[in-house]
């Protein structure tokens, strides 16, 4: 099933709407169990600090796209390009959300394809993200064809404090 009416963009200045729309996108996907750097649950103080940052750091360097459905946040990808001299070949994948209510309907896919789309018009080749080992995302990342390089154990904790192993993915583009 696919989401009506799914806009993809770029965000540049982000909204007031946009700004609520991906604090209560990344409380929503803590709580469901997604381990991207924060404990369960989030407070909204800790998600705004979290956003601020990143809209002050886009054009730096960072990309985000959003994903909307009738105008409401559903998912969120983020790109940092790398500027070292040696590796402006590279870009990071970061914080690939959907709401757990707006899952299996191609809305991560959809987000992705608009990253790749950007990094390969940035004359970026390869690819690379980190994900929590046997997590939801692996089988994601996997069908959308990165290839798994490695794993670190007990590397970050769950939602819930108990450590992890991340695995490390790439894909050339």
């Amino acid at each position: 099933m696919t989401v009506a009416n799914l806009e993809i963009r770029t965000v540049v200045v982000p909204t007031s709407s946009v700004r609520e729309g991906l604090s209560r996108l990344l409380a929503e996907t803590v709580q469901d169990g997604a381990s991207v750097g924060f404990l369960a649950p989030v407070q909204p103080a800790t998600a705004e600090k979290y956003w601020k940052g990143i809209f002050d750091s886009l054009g730096a360097g960072r990309v985000l796209w959003v994903a909307e459905s009738a105008g409401v946040v559903v998912g969120s990808v983020q790109l940092e390009l790398c500027a070292k001299e040696n590796g402006l070949h590279r870009a990071e994948v970061q914080k690939l959300f959907v709401l757990p209510s707006h899952r299996g309907r191609g809305i991560a896919r959809r987000l992705m394809d608009a990253l790749e789309a950007f990094a390969r018009s940035q004359g970026r080749t390869l690819l690379v993200l980190d994900t929590l080992a046997g997590s939801g995302a692996e089988t994601v990342y996997r069908k959308l064809g990165w290839q798994r390089a490695g794993e670190i154990p007990r590397f970050a904790a769950d939602p819930w404090g108990k450590l992890f192993a991340t695995v490390y993915y790439y894909k050339e583009i």
